[in-house]
């Protein structure tokens, strides 16, 4: 039973306020306005983990080439902890006053502000992604297309042309999933998105137990590497929605899928980067899969990982699309009831402009490391923080309580990161290795 999406019809939360008048007995019901979940656990996963398992998935071993491997690994452990709990205060502000969207808990913390806040950064944070995994499309599929056809790389034939199938791979896959009303009926192309990912590990380790080519070197941070492992657990914008089509939800239930979720990527995350790295060491190229064409373009089984990890990021737009169109129609359309005009027009238009961008774009580094930089801490730490603290009310937890004291040095956290990763890329930029790092 959808309702016609009661959640677009208010903009001042009025709905929301009405629906959570105390009851007879004082007591809240905790209802959520939306509509009745039907999806289940599991699917539930498959979306968040494909949510989270980014482009950045790509990075990481550059990531650990940079930091070394101990290093890595504490870095990713941290940022995982810091996202699952980061998961919990969105939860819980949103159970307080039973709304499951970024926006309209921006909205009741700050009124329209905060949604404005939250809806931009949702929409920087996701068009970023979405930009990088059709820059993958665009720039590996051409290469997978040659070696497959033993093609002349210099032929100008248009199929071989990234341009034309970046367009073309968005009209006939991503456009038609995208149109999905739900988020649901993404959980079988997000679950076999994730075993295309898997392909990619067991692979990425297979050459690595081969070893294809060792130097050593000595670690060191780059500008880039905090940011690629900030945008490692980004899926923040899509945890209300699934909470929304969760099956029987509750906070605890939510909390167990995210935890799972972040678990089996944080798994994925550092074995990818693992293997990567002791594959290739110090020569290890910002983007993966670009180092393993280095050895053998014609190779079957590099070949067969490359078209896993292009289904893999094909298939992972239409999901960060979702929170997009959702972050746009509360910010322009909040009082209007669903349409599936608007809903096809803003995938439309979304799709076009992100086509436009990764047609007309620079390097995908320059990409991850500003959005990275900027709306990652923001819908990380900061927001969840900030809204946390406003939103569960002083009678319950006053300023001087241990959950708000955390949250407050949490939200500070977010700070500090954004403040440290805008200024290791404005050095890095400044003494000019940025050409030099990404310059594919």
């Amino acid at each position: 039973t959808f309702h016609s999406s009661a959640q677009y019809d208010d903009p001042d939360g009025a709905l929301e306020n009405e629906e959570f008048l105390p009851s007879t007995d004082g007591k809240k019901p905790v209802r959520f306005t939306d509509f009745e979940g039907k999806t289940s656990f599991g699917m539930s996963v498959f979306n968040l983990g494909n949510a989270i398992m980014g482009s950045g998935i790509l990075g990481l071993a550059y990531a650990m080439a940079n930091t070394g491997i101990l290093l890595f690994l504490f870095l990713l452990t941290a940022v995982a902890a810091l996202s699952s709990y980061s998961i919990h205060l969105l939860l819980k502000a949103s159970g307080i006053v039973g709304i499951r969207a970024y926006e309209q808990l921006g909205y009741r913390a700050f009124g329209t502000p905060g949604k404005m806040a939250a809806g931009i950064a949702i929409t920087l944070q996701n068009i970023g992604a979405m930009s990088s995994y059709l820059y993958i499309v665009k720039s590996e599929l051409p290469l997978v297309i040659q070696a497959f056809l033993k093609a002349d790389f210099n032929s100008d034939l248009w199929y071989l042309n990234g341009n034309y199938l970046v367009i073309m791979v968005s009209a006939s896959i991503i456009l038609p999933l995208a149109l999905m009303k739900q988020l649901g009926y993404l959980g079988y192309t997000s679950g076999f998105s994730l075993s295309c990912m898997v392909f990619f590990l067991t692979a990425v380790s297979w050459s690595a137990s081969h070893g294809a080519q060792h130097h050593s070197g000595s670690p060191q941070i780059a500008a880039y590497t905090i940011p690629i492992l900030a945008f490692a657990f980004v899926c923040h914008p899509e945890v209300l929605p699934i909470y929304t089509e969760l099956r029987n939800p509750t906070q605890k239930k939510m909390q167990k899928v995210s935890n799972i979720s972040i678990l089996i990527m944080y798994c994925m995350y550092f074995l990818a980067a693992l293997f990567g790295y002791l594959t290739f060491y110090d020569s290890v190229e910002s983007e993966l899969l670009h180092t393993y064409n280095r050895i053998d373009p014609y190779d079957t089984l590099i070949l067969c990982v490359r078209v896993a990890v292009l289904t893999a990021v094909t298939l992972t737009v239409p999901i960060v699309l979702f929170p997009v169109r959702r972050a746009i129609q509360h910010m322009l359309f909040s009082t209007k009831s669903f349409s599936w005009l608007r809903h096809i027009a803003i995938a439309l238009i979304l799709l076009t402009f992100i086509n436009m961008l990764v047609i007309f774009a620079p390097n995908i580094l320059g990409i991850f490391g500003i959005i990275g930089a900027t709306s990652a801490p923001c819908l990380i730490f900061i927001f969840p923080a900030v809204f946390y603290i406003r939103i569960v009310p002083k009678t319950d937890e006053p300023m001087i309580s241990i959950p708000k004291i955390v949250a407050v040095c949490f939200a500070a956290l977010g700070v500090s990161f954004m403040v440290m990763s805008l200024s290791f890329i404005i050095i890095d930029w400044t003494s000019g290795v940025g050409h030099a790092v990404g310059g594919h």
